[in-house]
């Protein structure tokens, strides 16, 4: 006969514990929970994929339009797409094993891109930092940081933005309206 309550069904590890399975439903709703209490935003509200990123949450809150937000994608792929070819890391990991992975230790790909990929993302990146560059220079009397500067902290290192000056936050327009002029955005 055997004695105490009956086994919880579901897999087990081999000692006999049973393994922790957490449903998508259930990280998803941590993740919702979590912007309600940051962002004071409903619930409705806290679905919306924006709120992921510092530029999404700039965007969510009306400071920078629809195309701008676009644009910082935009940069914001080729800005990944060009540390990756070139070797270069990112500036914030999103975990040790994120690091792992970029550095090439866990689930790389064992072949090398192709020259002409490198070429071409290396003449965009060329040509979107060198707008950039233009527009520190057109800026460069205006109060506030550096739009370059901005543009780094808000879409590359994923800064909060949210709290910034209104200069601040005027020079990332206007690095992002010049964004979308190189990325051809409508």
């Amino acid at each position: 006969m055997v004695r105490g309550r009956k086994r919880k069904p579901g897999k087990r590890y081999p000692c006999g514990k049973r393994m922790r399975e957490e449903t998508e439903r259930e990280a998803m709703s941590t993740v919702l929970e979590a912007r309600k209490r940051h962002y004071g935003v409903s619930g409705n509200e806290a679905h919306d994929e924006r709120l992921g990123t510092a530029l999404g949450r700039l965007a969510f809150k009306g400071l920078i339009s629809d195309l701008q937000y676009q644009a910082g994608v935009a940069f914001a792929d080729l800005y990944r797409w060009h540390n990756v070819t070139v070797g270069l890391p990112m500036p914030s990991p999103s975990s040790v094993t994120g690091l792992l992975i970029n550095e090439g230790i866990f689930g790389s790909s064992p072949s090398e891109p192709v020259l002409e990929v490198i070429d071409k993302v290396k003449r965009r990146y060329a040509e979107a930092t060198a707008t950039l560059a233009d527009c520190d220079r057109e800026q460069r009397l205006s109060p506030g940081r550096p739009p370059t500067f901005v543009v780094y902290r808000t879409i590359c290192a994923d800064e909060d933005g949210q709290h910034w000056d209104a200069d601040d936050i005027g020079n990332l327009r206007v690095a992002l309206n010049a964004l979308v002029r190189v990325f051809r955005l409508r």
